[in-house]
C-alpha cells in the first residue's frame, strides 16, 4: 500500500492528521505540545493510574480508586524497557532493534551482527551467535525459552535453555527466501511493521509456520544511487518488483517441527498464482489456519491444515464482485471453540464468530456502520468489547456484545472520538474523549454504562481569532445525490468573511483512507492558517466513510470518482463569498500526489495550484498487489488504466504544478514522475520539479526542511 514514511513534510499534512496514534495517552488534547492528563492503565479492577499535575503544576502519577475518586501520588513508574536498561552492565544501552522477552525480564541485544542475551540479575551479556551474517526479524517463542530469526534469508531457531542454534532451512538464495518475505509482500500484505518477517510461532513454542518465497520469475527494478557518498561510479540497487500483470512471487506455507528440524508443507497447489498469508494457530498447536486469496483478489479462503501431514480442509470462503482483503486481526478463542473475524458480508465491517469446522456460531453484530476493531474478548464472561464508528462515520465509540450476538451495549455516547480503557474484569470503563468542537474530558462508567464521575475535564481554550484557527465540520452532497461527503474547513487567523481567501486541499485520497475525523484539532495554527490560507479536507465516496457501497465505486476506475467528488467540493467552495476561486490549491504525497497531479490534468480548471510529492502518475508503474486489487490487470482493464493515468490528460493541464520525488524511492519509483515530466515537456507545459537525492518514499533532515520551504514559497 502506498504510504508516507516521514511526515515532517508540509505536503504530508493531511496524512499526519489522519493517522495520529489513537492510544488513550496520545489522544489527549495538548497545550503547546505538552501532554496534559492521561490514563496510564489499571493496577487492578478498581484502581487505575493517571498522569496528572500537582498544585505547582508539576506532572505526577497517581493511583486512583475509581469508587471514591481519591488518588495517591506514587513514584514515577518505569517502563519495562527502562527497568531492563538500568540492570544492564555499565556502558550497555538498548537500541530500537533489541527485543524484550514476553515476561519483560530478559532482552536480546543485537550488536556487531551478533546476538547477546541478558536477564535481569545477570552480571554480563551472554553471546549467542558468532558469525558475519546478521540475524534479523528476531522473535521470542510464546514462553520466552526460544528465539527464531532469519539469517541470509534462511530460518533459524535458538534454544536459550540448551544454548543451541538450529538451522531449519537450507535453500535460500538471492531469489528464494524462508521465513523472510518479498518486498511486495512486506509492503502490501504483511505490512511494513513485519520488517520482512514471514514466520509465526505456535502457541506451545514447538513449531514455526513460515512462508517460502521464490522470486525467480519476478521482474527486477533497478535504482541508481548517484549521490556523492556513493562514489563517482555510482551504485545499483536491484529489487524484484512485480508491476501489474507481471509474474508474482511463488509462495507456500511450511510448518517446521523444532524437535526434528523438519518441515511439513501445507498442500496448496504451488503452481497456482495466489497469495498466502496471515496464518493463525489452533490453541492446541495441532492445526494451522492459512488465508489464501486468488490473483484476482476477489475470493478469499481460510484453510485448516494438519501440522503433521499438511492436509487441509477449507473452513471459510468469501467472494465479492470487486475485491476482498486479508483478515489481519482475527481473534482466536483460547477455549478452542473457534475464532472471531471482521467481514464486509453486509457491505459494512461486522463481527462473526466461527467454529473451527467452518460453521457460523453467531453473527455478533449487524450494523449499517463500521466495526473498526476488537478491543478485548472476555471468554469467562462471554463478552466481546469492540470499537465502531456508530451511525456517524466520523466518530469512534466502544461497544460490548455477548458471544450469542445479544445484549448489545454502547458504552460511549455523545459526539467525537472516544477511547476506552476497560478494567481487568470489565467492571468499569474510563472514556477519554474529544471532538472537533471540544477538548473533551475523561469519564468513568460502571459495567452497565452508568456514569460514575467525570475524572478530568480538559481546559477549553478561549477562542482568540488572532491566535487560533477555527475548524468547522461540514457535509457536501455529491452531484449525483448519493453521498453526503464529510469535510473539515479550517479558517485562518483573523478570518474576515467579507474578504476572499485562497484555499488548499490537504488530501491523501486513497481507497479506504478517510481523513475526516471528529476530534480536537489542537490549539496551534498551521502555517497555512498563519498565512491567510483556508485549509480543506474532504472524504470522497471511496474513502471508507460509506462502507463497501462507496468503496466499490473505485473498482477498475481509480482516479475517476475521487476527482469527480473533489470537483463537487470545489463547486461548493466557489459558491462561498469568502473563497478566492482564482487560488484553489491541492497538495498531498504518494496517493495524495497522484490526486494532485490528476487534479491539474483530468480535473483541470477546478484547481489552480498543486504541490505533489512522490506521486503515482500511471498505475502500470506501481506494484501489482495493490494496483490489481482495485484495477485488475492492464490486459483485463485497459480503459480503466488509461482513464486513471495522469498521462492521458496532460494536454488538459492547467495551473501551476510543483513536483517532488526522491531518486531512491523504492515504493513509488521516480519513474512515475519522469513519465509525467516527459509528457509535460512534450506538450510545452510549464511546471516545476525538485529532485531529492537519496530520498526514499519521503525523507527527513535538511532535505525535508528544504521541501517544506519550497512548498511555502510556491
Amino acid at each position: 500500500m502506498i504510504r508516507i514514511r516521514f511526515c515532517n513534510l508540509l505536503i504530508c499534512l493531511s496524512v499526519l492528521v489522519a493517522n495520529q496514534v489513537s492510544s488513550a495517552t496520545a489522544q489527549m488534547p495538548q497545550r503547546g505540545g505538552t501532554l496534559q492528563v492521561a490514563i496510564l492503565g489499571w493496577t487492578d479492577d478498581t484502581h487505575y493510574q493517571i498522569r496528572n499535575f500537582d498544585s505547582d503544576k508539576k506532572p505526577v502519577i497517581q493511583t486512583v480508586d475509581i469508587k471514591t475518586g481519591k488518588g495517591v501520588v506514587i513514584p514515577s513508574v518505569k517502563s519495562d524497557r527502562e527497568l531492563i536498561e538500568q540492570a544492564l552492565p555499565a556502558g550497555t544501552k538498548l537500541s530500537i532493534s533489541d527485543v524484550i522477552s514476553p515476561d519483560k525480564k530478559s532482552v536480546l541485544i543485537v550488536k556487531d551482527n551478533d546476538l547477546f542475551f541478558f536477564t535481569i540479575g545477570d552480571k554480563e551479556l551472554r553471546k549467542l551467535t558468532s558469525d558475519k551474517a546478521p540475524e534479523v526479524n528476531i522473535r521470542f517463542s510464546p514462553d520466552g525459552k526460544k528465539i527464531a530469526y532469519t539469517k541470509n534469508k534462511d530460518l533459524y531457531v535458538y534454544d536459550l535453555s540448551y544454548n543451541k542454534e538450529t538451522r531449519l532451512t537450507f535453500d535460500a538464495s538471492d531469489k528464494i527466501y524462508n521465513g523472510y518475505c518479498s518486498w511486495v509482500y512486506m509492503e502490501e500484505i504483511l505490512e511494513r511493521t513485519s520488517h520482512y518477517a514471514a514466520f509465526w510461532w505456535s502457541p506451545d513454542g514447538n513449531k514455526i509456520a513460515y512462508l517460502r518465497t521464490d522470486e525467480t520469475g519476478v521482474p527486477v527494478f533497478t535504482l541508481n544511487r548517484l549521490d556523492e557518498p556513493d562514489g563517482v561510479d555510482g551504485l545499483i540497487e536491484a529489487t524484484p518488483y512485480p508491476k501489474p500483470g507481471d509474474p508474482n512471487p511463488k509462495v507456500k506455507m511450511g510448518i517446521a517441527d523444532l524437535a526434528t528440524a523438519k518441515t511439513t508443507w501445507v498442500k496448496t497447489d504451488y503452481n497456482i498464482d495466489q497469495y498466502i498469508a496471515w496464518p493463525f494457530w489452533t490453541p492446541d498447536s495441532k492445526k494451522l489456519a492459512v488465508q489464501v486469496i486468488n490473483r484476482d483478489q476477489n475470493n478469499i479462503s481460510i484453510i485448516l491444515a494438519d501440522a503433521l501431514t499438511g492436509d487441509y480442509t477449507p473452513i471459510y470462503n468469501e467472494i465479492r464482485k470487486t475485491w476482498v482483503e486479508f483478515h489481519e486481526d482475527i481473534y482466536v478463542m483460547k477455549n478452542g471453540s473457534g475464532f472471531i473475524l471482521r467481514s464486509y458480508k453486509n457491505d459494512w465491517e461486522n463481527l462473526y464468530y466461527y467454529a473451527w469446522d467452518g460453521k457460523l456460531i453467531a453473527p455478533l453484530t449487524n450494523f449499517n456502520f463500521r466495526v473498526t476493531g476488537i478491543d478485548r474478548v472476555d471468554e469467562d464472561s462471554k463478552l466481546v468489547y469492540f470499537n465502531a464508528t456508530g451511525p456517524q462515520s466520523t466518530e469512534s465509540h466502544t461497544y460490548r456484545v455477548g458471544f450469542d450476538g445479544k445484549n448489545l451495549l454502547q458504552i460511549t455516547t455523545g459526539e467525537g472520538t472516544h477511547n476506552v480503557s476497560i478494567s481487568p474484569k470489565g467492571t468499569y470503563f474510563i472514556d477519554s474523549w474529544n471532538s472537533i468542537t471540544s477538548t473533551g474530558s475523561i469519564i468513568a462508567y460502571n459495567r452497565n454504562g452508568k456514569k460514575i464521575r467525570e475524572i478530568y475535564k480538559f481546559e477549553q481554550p478561549v477562542y482568540d481569532p488572532a491566535k487560533n484557527s477555527r475548524p468547522e465540520m461540514i457535509k457536501i452532497m455529491t452531484s449525483d445525490g448519493l453521498f453526503n461527503m464529510p469535510a473539515i474547513l479550517t479558517y485562518p487567523l483573523n478570518f474576515d468573511p467579507s474578504k476572499k481567501y485562497p484555499v488548499v486541499f490537504t488530501i491523501y485520497g486513497g481507497p479506504d483512507s478517510k481523513n475526516v475525523i471528529d476530534r480536537w484539532q489542537g490549539n496551534n495554527p498551521s502555517w497555512y492558517a498563519q498565512n491567510g490560507i483556508i485549509t480543506f479536507t474532504v472524504d470522497h465516496r471511496g474513502s471508507g466513510q460509506f462502507g463497501k457501497k462507496g468503496l466499490d465505486y473505485l473498482y477498475r476506475s481509480l482516479g475517476k470518482w475521487e476527482i469527480l467528488d473533489y470537483e463537487d467540493a470545489v463547486k461548493w467552495l466557489r459558491a462561498k463569498p469568502f473563497v478566492d476561486s482564482t487560488r484553489i490549491g491541492i497538495t498531498g504525497s504518494s496517493y495524495g500526489g497522484y490526486m494532485t497531479c490528476l487534479a491539474l490534468t483530468k480535473g483541470a480548471g477546478y484547481w489552480t495550484h498543486g504541490f505533489a510529492g512522490s506521486s503515482v502518475t500511471d498505475w502500470r508503474l506501481y506494484d501489482d498487489v495493490y494496483t490489481e486489487r482495485y484495477m485488475d490487470t492492464p490486459q483485463d482493464n485497459p480503459e480503466g488504466y488509461k482513464d486513471g493515468s495522469t498521462l492521458t490528460f496532460v494536454k488538459n493541464y492547467k495551473g501551476k504544478l510543483y513536483l517532488t520525488h526522491g531518486d531512491m524511492d523504492d515504493n513509488v519509483h521516480m519513474q512515475n514522475s519522469i513519465y509525467l515530466i516527459s509528457r509535460l515537456e512534450d506538450e510545452g507545459k510549464v511546471f516545476e520539479f525538485m529532485l531529492y537525492p537519496e530520498g526514499r518514499h519521503g525523507w527527513g533532515g535538511a532535505k525535508a526542511t528544504h521541501s517544506r520551504n519550497e512548498a511555502n514559497n510556491f
